[in-house]
């Protein structure tokens, strides 16, 4: 049966209460990111998308060998398709067309059982994985969807791998329960147990089940134990990750709304400060190249939006919120001004933001979903923060109100202030590429 209350509304960063310290935030923003996102968002779906599958490629489509290079992309796929989610969010209401094209990627994503190269005879979802947290990342994109399309289908089989093939493989050891990295038993291990408790809270939020807000407790409580045989620095695991230290920032703060316990909420403010200030997570002030492979190149995709979460709950520690504000549009903005725009669309991130993607090199679907969720999401806190305003206009420095009418890839016309790379009308009737720095 799903939640019928609201006390908990603070999970839902679609709707923020603007109160005198979110006002203070909103200072802080730099512009508008919406255009920007639009074109990292046509470049991502353009080159890495395919289309009729709802399955991103490691390498552009375009690529003879992107179909073998990507047969065993599966739980990057849960990454790959959030910011779409969360772009969906943000249009749906505003450009009827390209929500639609959003939604059909959604629905052909999931019907693709998100690239799952694994087959289990029995399995109705068709999403179950020998990986534990591969199954733990897919069910959080799931529970997504739902919460976009307000659909329960897509939760519910979330629900289904929970219940039926993650929760049964854990165990009790200790003292402690934890879940395996894999189904032989192997691990357990972070980036397992950080995604495993926050998928059990978000079942919980959904269901009102106590037995998910039980497995969610008794998961981070093993997560936690571990984390102090590493000094209670705010390391998730050794070596730092990104990844987790996110997803288990966010599994605490969804238990701190639960319980009530300051235990909680000092957690998410320890760990997610510590990705974006210890030089373990960062290089020169921007989050760092964490490897080139399709799992260390996505992680950063991971972390970018239990941040702004973070940013956006009332309820947690206004002396972060700051720091992490500037953080990511210090990254956004080294993000942008190190893309070869000129070569739009075909403009690709790098592995690390504040250098120029190597044009001799294969671009990677990881490092540009890193990218477009960076974007992404720091256009959503921008617009959340900003949201009182009649237009980010009234935030922003007068220099950076420069009247025009902007244009995306499609060519038709964007809203107010949406500043970007994006495609503007002349009076020919012919397009230009504008260059929006």
């Amino acid at each position: 049966m799903k939640k019928a209350f609201l006390a908990i509304a603070f999970l839902s960063t679609a709707l923020v209460s603007l109160n005198a310290q979110t006002n203070t935030l909103a200072k802080l923003i730099e512009r508008d990111y919406s255009g920007r996102s639009d074109s990292l968002l046509n470049t991502f779906t353009g080159q890495f998308l395919n289309r009729a599958s709802g399955i991103f490629y490691a390498i552009p489509t375009s690529n003879p060998n992107a179909r073998n290079e990507s047969a065993t992309l599966y739980w990057q796929q849960a990454h790959a398709l959030d910011p779409i989610i969360y772009a969906y969010q943000r249009i749906k209401d505003t450009d009827v067309t390209r929500a639609r094209f959003y939604k059909q990627t959604m629905q052909r994503w999931y019907n693709s059982h998100a690239n799952n190269w694994y087959s289990k005879p029995g399995d109705a979802t068709g999403f179950y994985n020998t990986f534990t947290d591969d199954m733990c990342w897919i069910c959080l994109t799931l529970i997504h969807i739902s919460e976009a399309l307000e659909d329960d289908t897509y939760a519910d089989t979330a629900r289904t791998i929970f219940d039926e093939y993650i929760l049964p493989r854990g165990s009790w050891n200790d003292g402690y329960f934890s879940l395996p990295w894999k189904d032989d038993g192997s691990g357990p291990n972070a980036c397992t147990n950080a995604p495993g408790s926050l998928v059990a809270s978000k079942l919980y939020e959904r269901y009102n089940e106590s037995t998910y807000l039980e497995a969610a407790k008794n998961i981070y409580a093993y997560q936690a134990n571990e984390m102090s045989k590493l000094n209670n620095d705010g390391r998730v695991e050794e070596p730092p990750l990104t990844y987790t230290q996110g997803t288990f920032g966010e599994a605490a703060r969804y238990l701190y709304h639960f319980t009530g316990q300051t235990e909680y909420k000092n957690m998410a403010s320890k760990v997610l400060y510590y990705a974006i200030s210890s030089t373990r997570c960062t290089y020169q002030g921007l989050l760092r190249d964490e490897g080139n492979s399709m799992d260390q190149s996505i992680f950063k995709a991971v972390l970018i939006p239990y941040l702004v979460n973070f940013v956006l709950d009332e309820s947690m520690s206004a002396t972060y919120k700051r720091p992490i504000v500037n953080f990511l549009q210090k990254n956004a903005n080294a993000l942008w001004s190190n893309l070869n725009l000129e070569a739009y669309p075909k403009t690709f991130c790098s592995y690390y933001w504040g250098e120029a993607f190597n044009e001799e090199t294969t671009p990677s679907m990881g490092a540009m979903a890193s990218g477009v969720s960076l974007m992404e999401n720091t256009t959503r806190m921008a617009l959340a923060l900003t949201g009182t305003a009649n237009s980010i206009d009234d935030v922003l420095q007068p220099d950076t109100n420069q009247p025009e009418q902007l244009y995306n890839a499609a060519g038709q016309p964007l809203k107010h202030m949406q500043k970007g790379l994006n495609i503007k009308k002349q009076q020919d009737g012919s397009t230009k590429k504008v260059f929006k720095r």
